[in-house]
């Protein structure tokens, strides 16, 4: 069965992190350097939050914060799901669908950061999967061309 494991051994284990004392502003101009949805925030090399677009949008924007002088720490989503190398690809889409999230956290025993997986990542691997299975079944079909 596949696991998360086999998303982080194509895809590697770099993870764009901030801290809790950045600013929002900080956060949002490496989101967009990086064009991406999402930042783990980091206490060392443990997980403590993620900052996300809903966040800015929620949390700042509604709220009429002003972003230079809000700190991430005061913004983030603090309820962090997370999930190890083992679990597997099936469990990690179910609970992106069932919790509404599209970043989950990879950690180990220790709750170390490991690395990140998104929703377009297991879409990626799901369609390269796919892509794999109707080629040799095309292949065992049709013959080797």
């Amino acid at each position: 069965m596949a696991s998360v494991r086999d998303i982080l051994a194509k895809k590697g284990s770099h993870v764009l992190m901030t801290g809790k004392d950045a600013t929002v502003l900080q956060a949002a101009i490496l989101m967009n350097e990086h064009k991406v949805g999402a930042l783990v925030v980091v206490d060392g090399d443990r997980v403590a939050g993620m900052f996300t677009e809903r966040d800015i949008l929620q949390r700042v924007v509604a709220g009429q914060r002003d972003p230079t002088r809000t700190f991430v720490g005061d913004v983030m989503t603090t309820q962090v799901l997370c999930c190890t190398p083992a679990t597997s690809i099936e469990e990690a889409r179910t609970v992106m669908k069932e919790r509404r999230i599209r970043h989950l956290p990879v950690v180990d025993a220790e709750d170390r950061l490991l690395g990140l997986i998104s929703i377009g990542d297991l879409n990626a691997y799901e369609a390269a999967s796919q892509e794999q299975t109707i080629f040799l079944m095309s292949e065992y079909i049709y013959g080797r061309v």
